[in-house]
């Protein structure tokens, strides 16, 4: 049975490596992509793919190391991260949801790194300074979790300190990761971004909207 016991937080147990350790980025990106018709982690937005430029973004950010959860298409996955300095792990039960892939990615958290970063790939809005200032935030004070907060909507990307890794790995069943949050939610920092931030590719609509939002502000 999952364990469904919360986890008593010391905000004074790491406070050296709050401050100056690496902080890990997990990309979540074993989705089957049913919504879109096509796995959308091969569309291209720009000049690259939507799975490589989550990567890259996260890389850019300076989260170490970078663990990219796969699923669906994996080996075409990895052929798509060739020369990024990111770790692939594999969910082999990426159909029971992104709550395995959540898992998955938070195990693979080496020792000795104090938090985690987790994103999804398909949040093209999601900018290396977004990240960066999520980790800021974490060094910043004592909370466990920093939520990303879009004018009303709790979504990724979360950070979660280590002493939030056993819940996390315990829960099972959809949603477990926003229970998490909902759980902490009173000892979280938050860093406060437009809606406009919080837009997903679900639909072929959504990659059409992306690509133009997006075609004056990149090279």
């Amino acid at each position: 049975m999952p364990n469904h016991e919360t986890v008593a937080i010391d905000a004074s147990a790491l406070p050296a490596e709050r401050s100056r350790g690496a902080v890990a980025g997990v990309v979540l990106a074993a989705g089957t992509s049913s919504r879109m018709g096509e796995n959308k982690l091969f569309l291209r937005i720009g000049a690259e793919s939507v799975l490589r430029r989550a990567v890259r973004t996260a890389l850019a950010a300076g989260l170490d190391p970078v663990l990219v959860v796969l699923g669906h298409e994996a080996e075409r996955a990895r052929g798509e991260l060739a020369g990024l300095g990111c770790t692939p792990v594999l969910n082999p039960d990426y159909l029971r949801g992104i709550h395995s892939s959540l898992r998955a990615g938070i195990a693979a958290v080496p020792e000795g790194i104090p938090a985690a970063l987790v994103l999804l790939a398909d949040m093209p809005f999601v900018t290396q300074h977004m990240l960066a200032a999520v980790v800021d935030r974490y060094r910043a004070g004592g909370a466990p979790l920093v939520v990303s907060h879009y004018e009303g909507v709790d979504a990724p990307p979360m950070l979660y300190d280590r002493s939030l890794f056993g819940e996390l790995r315990a829960l099972d069943g959809d949603g477990c990761g926003k229970r998490v949050v909902k759980r902490h939610r009173s000892e979280a920092a938050e860093v406060v971004w437009p809606a406009s931030a919080l837009g997903d590719l679900d639909r072929p609509g959504d990659v059409e909207r992306a690509r133009s939002a997006l075609a004056g502000k990149e090279g």
